[in-house]
């Protein structure tokens, strides 16, 4: 059993939890069991045994959180599945005045209740499970590598990379949202995923290029 944290970049990898470690591998003595009524659950295991499982992602995800312990946290029977990241990137044709890209700004919290950063230029992204910001930004923010889980970070191509998913909460329109926020290592855009854009009303409004939240 390859660790997911060995694929990140090496100073991160130092940083992630011993525990986390440890849970991982007893995660993996225990799978065969927890298959039998886990299996296309999400799951977070710690201490030896399951501390939350469902059917939804963030709520799941969350749940860990609240247990603590630095659990291990996959879809089980699916553990080596990547988050997916559905949009791609072009380079511009400096011929043709090309599609105008949705932006928002959104503040993003380690914390429910206390304020966060606010980050424009997000991308509210239909096509992607959860969101996504580059390294710095995660860092500016507050979230601690000490904390993150390890995880892989999926695109259309099929290509996948290690990450590290941070509990979160984002605000927009004065609402706060739980969500999942994983640190993007190689790329640079800001990435708004489903975990949120399913619970609010988005319009976007291509012909005067707005993006209007609970219109």
């Amino acid at each position: 059993m390859k660790s997911l944290a060995d694929g990140l970049p090496a100073e991160v990898a130092a940083q992630v939890s011993e525990v986390w470690r440890a849970n991982e591998t007893a995660y993996w003595v225990a799978r065969d069991d927890l298959l039998v009524t886990l299996a296309g659950q999400w799951v977070a295991f710690a201490d030896g045994k399951v501390v939350a499982s469902g059917r939804s992602r963030v709520e799941v995800f969350h749940a860990a959180h609240q247990a603590g312990g630095h659990p291990y946290f996959a879809r089980a029977g699916h553990e080596y599945e990547p988050v997916r990241m559905r949009r791609n990137s072009f380079l511009y044709d400096t011929s043709y005045p090309g599609a105008s890209l949705p932006v928002i700004a959104v503040e993003f919290r380690p914390d429910s209740g206390i304020a966060g950063g606010v980050l424009d230029r997000v991308i509210p992204d239909t096509g992607a499970d959860v969101g996504a910001l580059p390294r710095a930004d995660c860092q500016a923010i507050g979230f601690s590598m000490t904390q993150g889980i390890p995880g892989l970070l999926g695109g259309v191509g099929g290509m996948s990379a290690n990450s590290l998913s941070f509990v979160a909460w984002v605000v927009l329109d004065g609402q706060e949202y739980p969500c999942e926020v994983l640190a993007d290592f190689h790329g640079s855009e800001r990435i708004l995923g489903r975990d949120v854009l399913n619970r609010v009303d988005i319009l976007f409004r291509g012909p005067a290029g707005e993006v209007v939240v609970n219109p």
